[in-house]
C-alpha cells in the first residue's frame, strides 16, 4: 500500500519484498532433514584437489606433467568443508587490495625471503605488501608497461584481454587494470607457495596452470597480448609451447619475452650459462616466431617484442606443419601438438585474420566476428543482441536484491556458465571482474566471451576448479545444475563451490525449481543461509532464482572437527 500511495515513482527498493510467493509449489526443503556436513581437518585450508602436491609427485617430471591436473578419483573426494585459516579478514577492496594482503588469509612468507631483492612482495605487520616490482621489472610494473605500450597499442583500446605465463604474484596483471587491460595469469603449484593465492587475494584474475603436456584452457585466438617475463618456460628445446602461445594469440597481437636468452651477452655470467649457449637458444625462438608469422617489432635491454601478423598471406607458413584437427577451441584434456593452428582465410591481404575487432569498450556491446560469420552453432546477430538485453535485465534483478553487486565488496566474482558473456558485460566495471567458465559439456561459446573483450576458462565441473580456497567473493550460474543432474554428483559440485567462495559471500543461481529444490536441500546442511526468488517473469514460470550467502566461520585445530 505505501508504494501505490507514493505520488512519484523513485528508485527505493528498500520495501519491495523479495521473499517468494510460490505458484509452483516447492517440497519443504527441511523435510527430510539436510545431510549436516563437518568441516574438514585443519591441514585441508589450502587444500586444492586436482593440484595436490602428494598426488602430483606420481606423474613423470618431463614437460611438466606432473604440475598439470591430476584429480582425486570419486571414492578420495572429501565430502566436508574445507575451512578458513584462524584471524581470515575479508580481503581489503580494490584498489588497496592490490597492494595489501592479510597475512592471516595466506600464511606464507616464503616469497619474501626469496624473491626479497625483487620486490615481489614484503610483509610488514599482519599484511603483505606488493610493491609492484618483479624478476624482470624492478623499478615496478608501471615503468614496464610503459616500456611495452611505447610498441603495443596499451593506451587505445586495441589490446584489452593478456596473458602471463608464469605469473608470480600477478603485478603485470595487476599494474594493467587501471590502463583497462584485463590479463590472465597462471602458475603452477609448485615450490613458490602460493603465487596464483597471492594474485587472486590481490583481486587480478589468475589460476593455477602450467605450459606442460596438455594444451591450455582457453580458445584460439583468445588474446591480444601474451608475455613469459622470466617464466622459465624452455621455448628455444620445446616448439610446441610457442605454437601453443600462437593457438591463443589472436592475429595482429603481441608476445612478450623479458628475460633469459634476451640480453645474454650481459647476463650469461649471472646465469652461468654459456655465450654459445643462450645465442643458440635465441636463434632457435627467432626462427620458430619466424615460421609462425611472426615479426620483430623490438628488442632493448632485457625485452623482445614479436606481433603475429594479422593474416597469413604475406608469410611462406609450410602447410605440412599445420595441425590436422580444424578445431582449434577443442582443447580440455588435448594433448600440445607440435603443429600450427591455421589462421581462418581471408579475401584480401589486409584483412584481419578471424575477424577484426573493435576497440574496447565498444567492444563489449558490438557483434563478435565469430557471431556475425556464423560460426557459432544456433546463435545468430539476433539472439546475441536478445541475450545481451536479458542480462541486463536480470543483473538488474540481482542488483535491487543486493545493493553490493557492482560495488568493490564483490571483486573476482565467477559465472560457472558464461555462455555468450552477458553476464560479465552487463555487470562490466573497474571495481570488479569475471572468470566465465564454459562447461565443457555446454556449447562452445568462449571464443566469444574473448571477443566480447572478457576472460574466462573451459572447465568440467565434476572436477575440481584450478583455484586456492577462498578466492572468489560471488559465484553466479545460470542452468548449472540443471546441465550436470545427470553427469555428477550435485553435492561434489555444491562442495566445490564452497571450497572456492570466500566467507561471507555470495551465491546466485537461476535454474528449474526441480533442481534448486535439491540444492537447496543439500546447501541446508553447508552452513549457507539460502532463499528462494521467483523469476522476473513472475511465479508461474518454473525457473527460480537461489541466493545464497556463505556464514563466516574459521577451522580450528583438535579432533573434534569443531569451528568458530
Amino acid at each position: 500500500m505505501d508504494i501505490t500511495k507514493k505520488t512519484e515513482c523513485v528508485d527505493d527498493f528498500s520495501t519491495l519484498d523479495f521473499n517468494s510467493h510460490h505458484s509452483i509449489p516447492i517440497p519443504d526443503s527441511s523435510k527430510p532433514k539436510s545431510k549436516m556436513f563437518k568441516p574438514c581437518d585443519v591441514k585441508y585450508t589450502d587444500y586444492t584437489p586436482c593440484h595436490e602436491q602428494d598426488r602430483a609427485m606420481r606423474f613423470p617430471r618431463e614437460n611438466m606433467v606432473y604440475r598439470e591436473r591430476h584429480c582425486p578419483p570419486q571414492e578420495e573426494k572429501l565430502k566436508c568443508l574445507i575451512p578458513a585459516p584462524k584471524g581470515y579478514s575479508t580481503p581489503f577492496p580494490w584498489p588497496k587490495g592490490r597492494d595489501y594482503v592479510h597475512y592471516a588469509n595466506v600464511p606464507f612468507k616464503h616469497l619474501t625471503v626469496e624473491k626479497a631483492n625483487q620486490h615481489w612482495v614484503e610483509f610488514q605487520g599482519n599484511v603483505f605488501k606488493f610493491p609492484g616490482g618483479g624478476t624482470m621489472f624492478p623499478q615496478g610494473a608501471d615503468a614496464y608497461i610503459d616500456e611495452l605500450a611505447s610498441v603495443i597499442p596499451i593506451k587505445d583500446g586495441s589490446v584489452r584481454t593478456a596473458l602471463d605465463t608464469g605469473c608470480g604474484v600477478a603485478s603485470w596483471g595487476a599494474y594493467l587494470m587501471k590502463r583497462n587491460v584485463l590479463a590472465m595469469s597462471f602458475a603452477p603449484r609448485d615450490n613458490h607457495v602460493a603465487q596464483v593465492q597471492f594474485a587472486l587475494e590481490r583481486g587480478v584474475p589468475a589460476i593455477i596452470g602450467v605450459l606442460g603436456s596438455i594444451k591450455l584452457p582457453f580458445p584460439s585466438r583468445a588474446f591480444d597480448m601474451a608475455q613469459c617475463s622470466r617464466c622459465l618456460i624452455p621455448w628455444g628445446d620445446n616448439s610446441m609451447y610457442l605454437m601453443e602461445v600462437d593457438r591463443v594469440l589472436r592475429p595482429g597481437g603481441f608476445w612478450i619475452l623479458s628475460g633469459p636468452p634476451i640480453n645474454w651477452k650481459t647476463y650469461y655470467q649471472t646465469w652461468k650459462r654459456s655465450k654459445e649457449d643462450l645465442k643458440a637458444e635465441q636463434r632457435k625462438i627467432e626462427k620458430l616466431a619466424e615460421s609462425l608469422c611472426w615479426e620483430k617489432k623490438y628488442e632493448k635491454g632485457d625485452t623482445a617484442i614479436w606481433r603475429k601478423k594479422v593474416n597469413a598471406e604475406s608469410c611462406h607458413m609450410n602447410s605440412a606443419d599445420f595441425c590436422k584437427s580444424r578445431d582449434g577451441d577443442n582443447v580440455w584434456y588435448k594433448e600440445m601438438e607440435a603443429c600450427v593452428t591455421p589462421y581462418p582465410k581471408v579475401k584480401s591481404a589486409n584483412e584481419v585474420a578471424g575477424g577484426e575487432l573493435k576497440k574496447f569498450p565498444a567492444r563489449l556491446q558490438a557483434v563478435p566476428p565469430r557471431v556475425s560469420k556464423g560460426l557459432v552453432p544456433d546463435i545468430s546477430v539476433e539472439s546475441y543482441q536478445e541475450d545481451s538485453k536479458l542480462w541486463k535485465t536480470y543483473v538488474g534483478t540481482y542488483k535491487r536484491a543486493n545493493r553490493l553487486i557492482g560495488t568493490s565488496r564483490y571483486r573476482n566474482i565467477m559465472d560457472m556458465n558464461a555462455g555468450l558473456g552477458g553476464f560479465a558485460a552487463a555487470l562490466d566495471s573497474n571495481k570488479l571482474w569475471v572468470m566465465n567458465v564454459v562447461p565443457t559439456i555446454a556449447p562452445n561459446t568462449l571464443g566469444v566471451v574473448y571477443e566480447r573483450g572478457l576472460v574466462g576458462i573451459y572447465h568440467d565441473w565434476c572436477e575440481g576448479f584450478s583455484t586456492y580456497p577462498r578466492t572468489y567473493d560471488l559465484i553466479h550460474g545460470n542452468g548449472v545444475f540443471n546441465l550436470y543432474e545427470n553427469k555428477c554428483d550435485l553435492e561434489d559440485i555444491l562442495l566445490e563451490m564452497d571450497r572456492i567462495l570466500r566467507p561471507e559471500g555470495t551465491v546466485i543461481l537461476r535454474d528449474e525449481v526441480d533442481v534448486l529444490t535439491k540444492v537447496m536441500k543439500i546447501a541446508g546442511g553447508m552452513r549457507w543461509d539460502v532463499k528462494l526468488l521467483d523469476h522476473e517473469d513472475g511465479p508461474f514460470v518454473p525457473k527460480k532464482i537461489f541466493v545464497a550467502s556463505k556464514q563466516y566461520w574459521v577451522g580450528t585445530k583438535g579432533n573434534d572437527t569443531s569451528s568458530e
